[in-house]
Formats: structure tokens, C-alpha cells, sequence
């Protein structure tokens, strides 16, 4: 699973490389919105998180 720490400054590069596992709440911030990441989408889910700027979602 994908946490999304609150380092997160919403910058929406997860997003923009995994919509199926992150997207951005009502206050601008990614969260994850699977829970378990599946395995198909598992390499995109690791992209995203490598793209943060801050490091804010770890595995």
C-alpha cells in the first residue's frame, strides 16, 4: 500500500502519472484512493511516487 504523508504540497505529479491509485482531495493534497495497490497498476504506482518532489508517498 501507498501512504501519502503530509509533506505533500499538491503539486499533482502523482496524479498526473497514476489517476487510477491518486488523486487530489478537497484540500489539494493526494491521497490514495485504492488502498491496496493492485498488481497491474503496481510499476505505475512506484512511478508516482518517484515523481513526488517532496518524497511524500512512500511504500
Amino acid at each position: 500500500m501507498y501512504k501519502v504523508l503530509d509533506t505533500c504540497i499538491g503539486c499533482g505529479a502523482c496524479t498526473a502519472v497514476c489517476p487510477e491509485v491518486f488523486d487530489l482531495n478537497a484540500d489539494g493534497l493526494a491521497e490514495n484512493i485504492v488502498g491496496e495497490v493492485p498488481a497491474e497498476l503496481e510499476a505505475s504506482a512506484a512511478e508516482a511516487a518517484a515523481a513526488c518532489p517532496v518524497e511524500a508517498i512512500v511504500k
